[in-house]
This record gives C-alpha cells, sequence and structure tokens, in this order.
C-alpha cells in the first residue's frame, strides 16, 4: 500500500487530504496520481506547472520519481512566489 497526503491547500476533489492505494508495480508519482482518476485530476495540471513540491518517504522527488509498495507520498502546493495562487493557470 502506498499512502498519498495532500497537504497545504491541495485535497481530493471531495476534500480529503489523505489516500491510501495499492499498487502492484513500482509507478512514477504522475502515473500513480492518475491512477486516482476524478478524485486527483486537477493535481495534474499544477505537477505540469511546477506548483506542486513532491516528496517520497521525506525525500525531496519528482513527478517521475518511482514510487514503491510501501512508500509515503506527500504533495505539498506552492506557488513559487511564497502566495497562495495554487489554481491552474489558464492561458
Amino acid at each position: 500500500m502506498v499512502t498519498i497526503a495532500l497537504t497545504g491547500q491541495l485535497q481530493t476533489m471531495d476534500g480529503e487530504c489523505d489516500l491510501a492505494c495499492e499498487i502492484d508495480q513500482s509507478l512514477s508519482v504522475r502515473q500513480l496520481i492518475q491512477r486516482q482518476g476524478v478524485q486527483l485530476r486537477h493535481l495534474l495540471q499544477l505537477l505540469r506547472e511546477k506548483k506542486v513540491l513532491v516528496t517520497i518517504n521525506k525525500r525531496i522527488a519528482s513527478e517521475d520519481s518511482l514510487v514503491h509498495d510501501g512508500d509515503a507520498i506527500r504533495l505539498i502546493g506552492h506557488d513559487g512566489m511564497g502566495g497562495s495562487g495554487l489554481g491552474p493557470t489558464h492561458l
């Protein structure tokens, strides 16, 4: 089982801040988020915009880092400027 903790202003569409999911093989952080479907879909855009800091087992990681069974993922929202502009940028 992998745990995903959403901190700061991040949360699921249902308002959850902690998730647990089973994985049967190693996946990237991005793939793990994609597997959660609608619940975490909004995080994919924030990852692309570099508005989310990723850690795996308390070590800084990236969206391409591999996640293994038993890992603890923490996603921390930031806008890079110390503010709270975490909404996806609309072009």
